[in-house]
């Protein structure tokens, strides 16, 4: 994927999905928030947008030009939207490839946990949380000693990680679940007071990861509301989970079939929208 002397620069792809309902700025049938987009390109990954309703061979030659996969968060249904469309077909070649020893990391954030959860078990197993608009601390498993996806030093202690959803895999749900206890561990739980539930999870045998949290909105998300958090600790946690993702992604070795192929796909085509400062998302990025 590299070529000597000069440096790697993966492909990260990043999953569009359907518009939100009533977004005024809305353009298309899909967006992506710029955030996400921000996040990745922080720790040195160029972004491939992939949109929604175009051809399972279109999004199979797109999986073999891109060195990992981000599901961002959202709002839309995990079992019939065309984003829980496109998620299936990337998640089933991701098993597919990293089965065949072609090393294919997935991060999901937020919704993408959710989708990769209801995909892993063919269940929609989520549950109502209070914790629309909190930030909160981790708490760290056993399972967590001596991975090295989170940012330990605070995270254990202060309200620094974001957490803006309704729905939740409670811990309860996912003991009960065989399928999920054999394909995850858990890193991390919260609790909303009443439910504990899984806020970062990784797979046992395969590169997946997935946080309930959002780290990328410390540094790149502004509205003004509880659960906003911009310290510099949780910028830094923003920042591990981006760095640590993308060196997931360097050990990927797929690519463009050419230079000007790899031009045509990338994010820097489409240009962000600024929503205003109390927007859902302060920029996004949107598709026909």
């Amino acid at each position: 994927a590299g070529v000597a002397g000069l440096v790697f620069f993966p492909r990260s792809g990043v999953l569009a999905q359907e518009n939100i309902v009533g977004d005024p700025h809305a353009q298309g049938s899909s967006y992506i928030a710029a955030s996400y987009v921000k996040h990745l390109e922080s720790a040195g990954a160029r972004v491939v947008p992939i949109r929604i309703n175009r051809t399972d061979e279109e999004y199979e030659k797109i999986f073999n030009s891109i060195n990992g996969l981000l599901l961002p968060g959202g709002g839309v249904d995990l079992q019939i939207s065309q984003f829980s469309r496109l998620s299936k077909i990337f998640y089933d070649l991701a098993i597919k490839t990293n089965d065949a020893s072609d090393y294919f990391p997935v991060w999901g954030t937020c919704q993408g946990l959710q989708q990769m959860t209801v995909l892993s078990s063919n269940k929609n197993l989520l549950t109502l949380t209070e914790t629309k608009a909190v930030a909160l601390p981790l708490t760290f498993t056993p399972d967590s000693m001596g991975i090295c996806l989170l940012y330990k030093s605070k995270m254990s202690e202060d309200n620094i990680t974001s957490n803006f959803h309704s729905w939740s895999l409670s811990l309860q749900n996912y003991s009960r679940n065989a399928k999920l206890k054999h394909f995850y561990k858990v890193l991390t739980t919260n609790t909303d007071g009443r439910r504990e539930f899984i806020s970062t999870m990784e797979a046992n045998h395969y590169p997946f990861y997935a946080v309930q949290w959002h780290p990328e909105k410390s540094p790149f998300e502004w509205v003004d509301k509880p659960g906003m958090v911009h310290s510099a600790a949780s910028v830094r946690a923003s920042f591990y989970t981006a760095l640590f993702f993308v060196s997931e992604a360097m050990k990927n070795h797929h690519k463009f079939s050419s230079a000007s192929e790899e031009e045509r796909a990338l994010i820097y085509n489409y240009y962000p929208v600024f929503t205003g400062l109390d927007g859902i998302f302060l920029q996004n990025y949107y598709f026909d």
